[in-house]
């Protein structure tokens, strides 16, 4: 066979997988970015009318949720080493580690410091990694909430800390930036629990957060 022929046809077969490549990593962020806009059409705040989030933003290492946040220090202390396990049935995810003040979110999902602790009045907030979608695996910390978004309302969220098991249903689903740090707010009407995560899932920016709401379900 002609090597030219050969060259020309390793070629085009190159070209095609790196654009076969290209869409599998785009798509999934565009077409987000589309339904996201009918989905959760308000955040708290006001639309950024800046370009700095497409052309400018430094990129850092989004398993490390120090990097997280831009107008809030995150004060590391796991010294404790206080866990507990977190289950979404409808997303397969079961018995995922859930670390008081951790750091590193390819190990577990994170508590933040100083939110309520699960089934007390307040706000429990936890943080998870997220990924495209294609890569979604329940049982990998760096791809755990990647199908976040797919929650609906009513959707059950399962707690068990320390052997006492509390349910919470999923009450609302909204966008914020990373400076809306509202989110870690503490509600002293019931136990609420917060689940965050950045979205596009997959993009590597961090543009936003995602915030599922969701409230305990009363003992019978």
């Amino acid at each position: 066979m002609d090597k030219k022929y050969i060259f020309k046809l390793t070629s085009i077969i190159s070209g095609l997988s790196g654009l076969i490549i290209i869409f599998g990593v785009f798509i999934p962020i565009i077409k987000y970015e589309i339904t996201s806009r009918q989905k959760y059409p308000v955040l708290i705040s006001p639309v950024k009318t800046t370009l700095g989030g497409v052309l400018g933003w430094e990129l850092k290492d989004s398993t490390q949720i120090e990097n997280w946040f831009q107008d809030k220090e995150y004060l590391y202390d796991d010294l404790q080493n206080v866990s507990y396990t977190l289950s979404i049935p409808s997303l397969k995810i079961n018995n995922a580690k859930v670390v008081i003040g951790g750091q590193d979110l390819k190990k577990n999902l994170i508590h933040f410091p100083g939110t309520a602790t699960p089934g007390k009045i307040g706000n429990s907030v936890i943080f998870g990694h997220s990924v495209l979608p294609i890569f979604y695996n329940p049982l990998d910390y760096k791809t755990i909430f990647s199908k976040l978004p797919n929650l609906k309302k009513g959707d059950i969220i399962e707690i068990n800390f320390d052997q006492v098991y509390f349910k919470y249903v999923v009450v609302s689903m909204f966008e914020v930036y990373p400076e809306d740090i509202q989110i870690l707010e503490q509600e002293a009407s019931d136990s609420y629990l917060t689940l965050v995560t950045c979205v596009p899932p997959g993009d590597p920016r961090m543009p936003r957060r995602l915030i599922v709401r969701a409230k305990i379900v009363p003992f019978n």
